[in-house]
């Protein structure tokens, strides 16, 4: 049991370290232009007016 939560603190730790950086950072968390979405055939999300590149979509 002292193994789990040496481990839940250092999974925790790192979850703050990583939050604090983003939050030094001063950046937005941006997401892809379509995903998984893309390779299903859909429209790309991103508000462009022009179609995604057809090397961005996955095979």
């Amino acid at each position: 049991m002292e193994h789990f939560f040496i481990t839940l603190t250092f999974f925790g730790l790192a979850f703050i370290f990583m939050a604090v950086g983003v939050i030094v950072s001063n950046r937005r968390i941006k997401g892809s232009c379509g995903g998984v979405l893309l390779a299903e055939g859909g429209e790309c999300p991103c508000g462009r007016s022009e179609p995604c590149e057809e090397g961005s979509k996955l095979a």
